[in-house]
């Protein structure tokens, strides 16, 4: 723990940095997937100020602020962290990286790895030098996870893997993935799982995109016929990868709770008015809207309070490790209910699909989109058996 003279001074400073190097340009909302830096091999910037910006903060390991400096981070303590991430949001700073790797892989390398997997793999992922996606969910095995039927064959010092999955969330532009494959088709099916990492572009991978109803979608179907991978690559002991899925699995549902909290570049109320007009007081001429608005906005608050408060819970390492659940089923479906209301507010106008004053039906597009929001990750029904069984400890659960 700091004292607050320490902090104070660590704010001020942080603040006039980020006023100097954090460009204009990053400091406006997302407004569209380009906004978004995802960086990998491939990584292409929506602009001069968006590779700049990843560079800036890379350089002071500030795009994984506590991680280690020896594995590419900042080194700051969780105090430390917290007032980095005030400071970003006061001024409107974007994240300079979006990645699986920093979300998901790192937590589970930095708990998991060896030394010679942490050095490797984290540098690159917190400079945004590689992209990484997620191999899980199968065609046979969703909720069921541990059911899966992707093998990898012992060959002495590698594995050879065979096997589909399904909803890779941009598989097709990973560089690397971090998949579960069966090890062990003996034992019980949660003991029988391995947890491997490997190269998208290695022989035998293959990918097909998955198109959704809203006519967008990274997700991609996932082929492996054949393919090499090293041991070198298994993250912990052969049949324990049941331990580490798990693991990751909780920093994944809190990765997609934070759409609960994604401020849209206008206020929900003040796009309403703009879409439904006022009435005599200045207020939305919809009651039945404003209402339902105004209760959006205060659910929207008390979550992101929940967020801040989960936030110094799991830094002080008294977080329960199924509380995640809670996060990952009502960030979805707040996020879902912020589009219903958008959809409302826009009336038939949201309805159009390709026109040009519907910028390409985004509205609706988004809306469609966020139904995948209580399946993704887990569905909502599982997070709510999670919650009694774990949490609640309800009897029969």
């Amino acid at each position: 723990m700091q004292d607050d003279d320490t902090l104070a001074t660590f704010r001020a400073e942080t603040r006039a940095w980020l006023q100097d190097n954090c460009p204009p340009e990053m400091r406006q909302p997302v407004a569209s997937e380009d906004d978004i830096c995802w960086g990998g091999r491939n990584a292409r910037f929506s602009s001069e100020a968006q590779r700049l910006w990843l560079q800036r903060m890379a350089a002071r390991g500030w795009t994984v602020p506590a991680w280690p400096r020896d594995y590419g981070g900042g080194g700051l303590s969780p105090e430390q962290a917290k007032v980095l991430a005030q400071e970003m949001r006061a001024l409107g700073c974007r994240p300079p990286l979006s990645s699986f790797g920093i979300w998901m892989l790192g937590p589970a390398l930095l708990k998991f790895g060896t030394e010679a997997q942490k050095l490797e793999h984290l540098p690159p992922i917190a400079r945004g030098e590689i992209r990484w996606c997620q191999g899980y969910s199968e065609p046979g095995a969703g909720s069921d996870l541990a059911s899966l039927q992707t093998r990898a064959e012992d060959r002495g010092d590698h594995f050879i893997v065979s096997g589909q999955k399904i909803w890779t969330s941009y598989a097709d532009k990973a560089d690397w993935i971090f998949c579960l494959v069966r090890t062990d088709t003996k034992a019980s099916k949660h003991t029988g799982i391995s947890f491997v990492l490997f190269d998208m572009a290695s022989k035998g991978v293959s990918t097909r995109p998955i198109l959704l109803i809203s006519g967008k979608s990274p997700f991609c179907e996932t082929f492996f016929d054949q393919v090499r991978v090293d041991k070198r690559n298994l993250v912990g002991q052969a049949g324990a990868g049941w331990t580490v899925a798990k693991y990751l699995l909780t920093h994944e549902r809190e990765m997609i709770s934070a759409i609960g909290d994604r401020a849209a570049p206008t206020p929900l109320g003040r796009t309403a008015l703009e879409q439904v007009g006022a009435d005599a007081q200045g207020r939305l001429a919809d009651p039945l809207l404003r209402a339902q608005i105004a209760e959006f906005e205060v659910d929207e608050a008390a979550f992101r309070a929940l967020l801040a408060r989960f936030g110094e819970v799991a830094r002080a390492g008294q977080a329960h490790p199924a509380f995640s659940s809670v996060l990952k089923y009502y960030g979805a479906e707040l996020n879902k209910r912020r589009h219903e209301l958008l959809m409302a507010a826009g009336g038939s106008d949201a309805l159009e699909w390709d026109s040009a004053r519907s910028q390409q039906g985004h509205a609706a597009r988004a809306w469609l989109r966020t139904k995948g929001n209580s399946i993704e990750g887990g569905t909502s029904e599982v997070q709510l058996n999670v919650v009694a069984k774990r949490i609640l400890e309800l009897p029969g659960a």
